[in-house]
């Protein structure tokens, strides 16, 4: 069984938890997956209406077929986003801790710990929730807040934004 995470915020004065949770998998072919994360996708789209969607950019990871994997399934995550006109906003692994640990090499605890505080949850989400909520958090704070600040000629580097 795979697992694609969502997290669901409102941000007003603060971030306000709406929903999360994951799109779970059968160990089935892998069309049939990416068309079981598509119908999730777009059931969560249509019951919340987002007016953004923030994904995790894809890592290259040790094992190749695992990314190429992850890559088709976030593929299928920003076709969904798109099909309702929604804006996709991309985040790397370590600018998404960044934001949400203040360190971008936290441990998956650390993240989900942060999460569960950071929106006054009584207990940490699932991981693959809290990921989902973290990249979400991201957005909310660092991401739209980023956009404002001129970024040009500036990079990540060891999670921190550098020129």
């Amino acid at each position: 069984m795979r697992a694609t995470g969502f997290g669901v915020l409102e941000k007003s004065d603060r971030l306000i938890y709406i929903a999360s949770g994951c799109i779970k998998t059968k160990d089935d072919d892998l069309p049939a997956r990416l068309k079981t994360i598509w119908e999730g996708l777009r059931e969560i789209i249509g019951a919340y209406r987002p007016q953004h969607v923030a994904v995790e950019k894809v890592f290259v990871n040790i094992n190749p077929q695992s990314t190429l994997l992850l890559g088709q399934a976030r593929g299928v995550a920003i076709c969904a986003a798109v099909a309702d006109k929604l804006a996709v906003f991309e985040y790397t692994a370590l600018q998404v801790k960044q934001a949400v640990v203040g360190n971008g090499h936290a441990r998956k605890e650390q993240v989900q710990e942060m999460v569960r505080r950071l929106l006054y949850l009584p207990v940490a989400p699932q991981a693959d929730a809290a990921d989902a909520l973290a990249c979400a958090i991201c957005h909310a704070h660092g991401g739209m807040g980023m956009g404002a600040l001129v970024t040009a000629g500036y990079r990540m580097k060891k999670g921190r934004l550098v020129r």
